[in-house]
This record gives structure tokens, C-alpha cells and sequence, in this order.
């Protein structure tokens, strides 16, 4: 029985060295990253029973985004195996003041594109499990990823699994009326809704303070906690977080200053330390933790997390900057 089960695509990052242009390099650093494999990377570290869900060509690259998933220690034996599609990729051109970050997707035909209801035995996967999720991105992917994902939402809920969504909208993927229109026939069997400003506008056209579009979402889908996190850019290498959940009443976390090494997956390991506190204590804790996993995420490279619930706790308790010894 898994405390975790999470279903995502995961890729290949390739990004030039040194705040190279793409135009300019001559090689690549290559790490493996997806939303749901990140967040499942981070409560994984933290102990938790993880198990990870994705359909995967039978090819080196395949093997390479799966080996890194055990890497951490999480179950990778129900990924779905595959002689046909591709391992997606994305190019991520780092960023410096003033010129901003940027990304270019190549993941048109990927495996996991190509998963079908009927591929995954969810009530063998399911069994026992404490929260299964998943986001946006996944059910953007394909109409037979969606409703490949809608099957899991579906079997999740029969068995009384909290459910775990996060927004995470892509316009690259799909339009904001697509999204509202597929996202609104799952969201009323979730728990747990993670979410940005933007993402709840974008999609939904809600407006107002973080506290009304909390209660918005709330409000229309009837799940009990709707966590938005909350970013200030401030250059492109420097910024705060903090974030706010929505649940009995309003929490509202500690704002960090961050120097930003790499922006990308800190989100999702907001949503590793929110799940992980949320499943060992309460809201309070799951923004605690999510608010210091996030902060903590930026200050490494590449998409995965790195750390352990000890060093989170240090992070909440103002660690400071002084060297460890």
C-alpha cells in the first residue's frame, strides 16, 4: 500500500551550459523532470511510500527517466512499457537579467501521450493508498491521456483516496476554454487543489485577491483545501515566495527571499512538502513545509529535489546562512 500515487509524464531537459543561447552552444546538460515525477521525488525523500504512474517507450531514454525515479527510491513498477512513441523533451535556455528564461517543448508523440483507459490495473495500483496525484499537464497531453487520467480520478475516489490536483496550466498544450471545460468535470471529486493566480485565471476567470479565488474554487468544486502559491519576480535571478491554503480558515505561509539558481520545479516541490505535511500533521504544517521545500528547490539545479525533511525543518526554524558544520 503506497502513502503516494502519482500519474505524469516526465522528460528529458536539455539546457545549455554557462547561460549559453541555444544558438550558441555545443553541448547540453541533461536532467530528467516532469511535474508529477518531481513532486513524487520530494515525498519520497521524505519517506513516504511513493509509487509513480507513466507510460514509457522500451528504449535507453525510456530506461534513463525510470532509473532516475528509483534513483529516489520510488516504485516504478507500474509503468506502463511501450515499442511505439518517444521520451518527450524540452530546452531550457537559462536566463539572466535582464533577458528572461525561456523554454522550447518537443513532446509531440510520447509515450505517455499514448495511454488509453484499460492500461493501468488502478484498483490494484489504488489499494490502500493515501492520495493519488495528478495535474493539468497530464490530461492536456492527449483526449486518451485524459480520459486515461479521468479513469484514475474516477477509482481513486471509489476508494477513498484523497485526491491531490494541481492546475499547472499549459497554454502550449491546450486552450483556457479546453482546459475549463475538462478541468471542471474533475475537480468536484478533489481534496486538495494547488494553484497560482494566473493558472485560476487564465482558466477559470477568477479574479480578486488570493483569499477570493481561493474561495471561489472552493466554493464551485467543494473540496476542502485550495492552496495558491505565490511568486514575487523581482529579477529574473532573484525573487520571494510564500503561499496561502484555503481549508477551515485561511493559512497563510512565510515569505522567503530566494536567489534563483534554477525556477524550474519549484512549484512542484511546494506540492511535495504541502502532501507530506498535510498527510503527517495538518494544513498549518503542509504550507510550512511547502513554503521551505519550495524556497529550498531554487537554490539547486535542475528540476528534482534534493532534500530531506531535516533540512526543511531547518529551513522553517530560520537555518540561516551560516556554513553547516
Amino acid at each position: 500500500m503506497y502513502d503516494v500515487v502519482a500519474l505524469g509524464e516526465a522528460m528529458l531537459r536539455l539546457s545549455p551550459p554557462n547561460y549559453m543561447r541555444l544558438e550558441q552552444t555545443h553541448s547540453f546538460d541533461v536532467n530528467v523532470g516532469g511535474s508529477e515525477l518531481n513532486t513524487s521525488v520530494g515525498v519520497a525523500r521524505f519517506g513516504l511510500n511513493t509509487a509513480w504512474v507513466t507510460k514509457l517507450v522500451n528504449s535507453p531514454l525510456g530506461k534513463m527517466v525510470a532509473n532516475k525515479a528509483r534513483e529516489h527510491g520510488i516504485d516504478t513498477s507500474h509503468i506502463v512499457w511501450s515499442d511505439e512513441g518517444r521520451v518527450g523533451i524540452y530546452y531550457l535556455e537559462l536566463g539572466s537579467t535582464p533577458r528572461a528564461s525561456r523554454v522550447i517543448y518537443d513532446r509531440k508523440d510520447s509515450a505517455v501521450s499514448k495511454l488509453a483507459p484499460g492500461e493501468v490495473d488502478w484498483p490494484k495500483v489504488l489499494k490502500g493508498a493515501r492520495l493519488f496525484l495528478t495535474s493539468g499537464i497530464t490530461t492536456a497531453l492527449s483526449p486518451s491521456c485524459r480520459d486515461a487520467t479521468i479513469e484514475a480520478v474516477n477509482e481513486a475516489k471509489k476508494q477513498g483516496c484523497k485526491i491531490c490536483f494541481d492546475i499547472n496550466y499549459r497554454a502550449k498544450l491546450w486552450s483556457a476554454e479546453e482546459a475549463n471545460k475538462c478541468l471542471s468535470k474533475i475537480l468536484d471529486k478533489v481534496d486538495i487543489i494547488v494553484t497560482t493566480q494566473f493558472d485560476t485565471e487564465e482558466v477559470f476567470g477568477y479574479k480578486g485577491s488570493y483569499e477570493d479565488i481561493a474561495k471561489q474554487l472552493k466554493d464551485k468544486f467543494g473540496c476542502s483545501v485550495v492552496a495558491i502559491t505565490l511568486r514575487e519576480v523581482r529579477t529574473v535571478l532573484t525573487g520571494g515566495w510564500t503561499s496561502i491554503a484555503l481549508a477551515d480558515k485561511l493559512y497563510k505561509g512565510k515569505k522567503y527571499d530566494i536567489e534563483i539558481i534554477d525556477r524550474v520545479g519549484g512549484g512542484d516541490a511546494y506540492t511535495a512538502g504541502f502532501i507530506y505535511g498535510y498527510l503527517t500533521g495538518d494544513v498549518e504544517k503542509a504550507v510550512a513545509y511547502g513554503d521551505a521545500l519550495a524556497a529550498l528547490e531554487h537554490s539547486v539545479p535542475g528540476d528534482l529535489s534534493w532534500f530531506t525533511e531535516d533540512e526543511v525543518k531547518k529551513q522553517i526554524k530560520a537555518a540561516g546562512y551560516r556554513i553547516q558544520r
